[in-house]
């Protein structure tokens, strides 16, 4: 395995996870900040607001964009499997 390799295939790596997890973490941040804004508006300063907003909008995120990542991480998947004889020459 050379260097090159290497350096591709870290490369996939990383977009593949940016990929899958930046939804789902673009999703948690803005919920996060409605909800804060919405406790700075009222100064309503309750600590266990923030987690029922946040869980139900990544649950919901990932319900709804489950076929969109399983594809990124198969066709991810797939990639590494059909190159694994070029990898170990």
């Amino acid at each position: 395995m050379t260097v090159e390799i290497v350096r591709d295939i870290s490369k996939e790596v990383f977009i593949t996870l940016l990929m899958v997890s930046g939804p789902i973490l673009l999703v948690s941040l803005v919920v996060g900040l409605l909800v804060s804004f919405f406790q700075a508006v009222t100064q309503l300063q309750e600590f266990t607001l923030t987690f029922v907003p946040k869980i139900i909008a990544v649950f919901t995120a990932i319900f709804i964009l489950m076929p969109f990542l399983a594809r990124i991480m198969i066709a991810f998947t797939t990639k590494i499997i059909e190159n694994l004889p070029q990898f170990i020459k």
